[in-house]
């Protein structure tokens, strides 16, 4: 560690490797079919033909129990494609389902050749919103909402992008719903290319950036020449609140490797985070129905993957941070943070997040992502940063020049909402 700083990074035994769940993997579906196992009635699948005679299958999965039996075949699909990441796997967005879908009805899109899984539009239909002005239902992304799903997209093989893409906007172009595609990357893989297909049909498309992504780039870096690569002040301030910390308390730096240390750590962060907002204008990371279950659960399975970073630093032994984060790929992903105030002065956010750097470079990792959000301190660390756009796709149709002009008059009554306030402001 920099500066002599003492911190001894409990150790424990290797998480235990997940098992497969309860479910036997379906094989390709024709028309209706039923899984014995379950006693399921999978739904019909519509075909696309080839002028090879090749076709693609694309199925609509519109269960919970079609969902499950995805599991394996969704995780060889996730590497096999160009966008691979944390937010888009089956164990993310599977829970997402369990705990935070609402009154969403799932309408997850596989596309097949020959019984092989091509690839997934991870889609649910939301039901309409008079408080949004929307009368209608839409279509959007499994994660969608204030869990934070980063790069949402479409998951599809690698070598079959173009052939998938034609059959999945022939299939929507079909069923003529709205979509609403949120927590896109601005360059994405599919996404964006999806609605330009459906642009050709005639639907009108809609791009707003809503949202960035700061990152680090830490690829062959160790941790004094990726500080080299910072502000010199910022570089000085690390190094003199390093110093500092370590020449004031003992400091211990436990990163959860066991199951009753998840449950105790993610316990100790929900209590630092909301210590962290007290009295502030709070965050809504860990508030809403469903939202702490979500968290219990995917940091149990994230444990048995081997991708939970879930961090504490303690001061004389009285827990002061604590980070929560994923290690997926050569990502570490940091999701969020939390602190005592007590500590404030020796600035324990800034610290903790300087170790888990140091951390994320000593096991390897080519990228630390801070996610969405343009929080000042996340640019003294940063170089890049990612944009983040909401696709909205509206079909040729009456349906789509309504939701079209309702989404124009929310995007109005916002606008009017905020010049008051900046008027009220300006005269205080």
């Amino acid at each position: 560690m920099v500066d002599k700083l003492d911190t001894r990074v409990k150790e424990a035994a290797a998480p235990p490797v997940l098992q497969p769940p309860p479910y036997r993997t379906a094989g390709p579906v024709q028309g209706y079919g039923q899984d014995a196992s379950l006693g399921l009635m999978l739904p019909r699948s519509r075909t696309f033909a080839r002028a090879d005679g090749d076709a693609l299958e694309v199925e609509s999965i519109e269960d919970v129990a079609g969902f499950a039996l995805l599991r394996p075949e969704w995780a060889e699909l996730l590497q096999a494609s160009d966008v691979d990441c944390l937010f888009l796997s089956w164990e993310w967005l599977f829970t997402w389902w369990k705990h935070l879908a609402g009154a969403r009805r799932l309408q997850l899109l596989t596309v097949r050749r020959g019984g092989r899984l091509l690839a997934i539009a991870p889609l649910a239909r939301r039901p309409p919103q008079p408080e949004r002005l929307l009368p209608f239902s839409v279509l959007e992304f499994l994660g969608t909402g204030i869990v934070g799903s980063d790069y949402l997209d479409l998951v599809i093989r690698r070598g079959a992008e173009d052939e998938v893409l034609r059959a999945l906007a022939a299939h929507l172009d079909e069923r003529r719903l709205v979509l609403e595609l949120r927590q896109v990357k601005a360059a994405s893989r599919f996404a964006s290319r999806l609605a330009a297909l459906l642009q050709k049909d005639g639907w009108v498309t809609d791009q707003t950036i809503t949202d960035v992504c700061p990152y680090l780039d830490i690829a062959g870096h160790s941790w004094e020449s990726y500080l080299g690569r910072v502000g010199p002040a910022h570089r000085q301030n690390v190094r003199r609140r390093l110093r500092r910390i370590a020449g004031s308390f003992a400091v211990d730096f436990e990163q959860a490797r066991s199951e009753s240390e998840r449950q105790a750590y993610l316990a100790l962060f929900v209590d630092l985070h909301r210590k962290r907002w007290s009295g502030r204008q709070g965050s809504e990371a860990l508030s809403g129905a469903g939202i702490m279950e979500f968290h219990e659960e995917f940091s149990r399975l994230a444990l048995q993957r081997g991708w939970l970073r879930l961090y504490v630093l303690r001061l004389e032994r009285a827990p002061a941070a604590s980070i929560y984060g994923f290690r997926y790929g050569r990502v570490f992903y940091f999701y969020q943070s939390g602190f005592d105030p007590r500590y404030r002065e020796y600035s324990v956010g800034l610290v903790t997040m300087a170790l888990t750097i140091q951390s994320a470079i000593g096991e390897g990792a080519s990228e630390y992502d801070m996610l969405h959000g343009d929080e000042g301190y996340k640019f003294l660390w940063a170089r890049g940063g990612r944009d983040l756009v909401r696709l909205d796709c509206y079909p040729p149709n009456a349906r789509g020049v309504l939701c079209r002009q309702a989404a124009g008059l929310r995007r109005g009554v916002k606008q009017a909402v905020r010049w008051p306030r900046r008027l009220l402001g300006a005269g205080a």
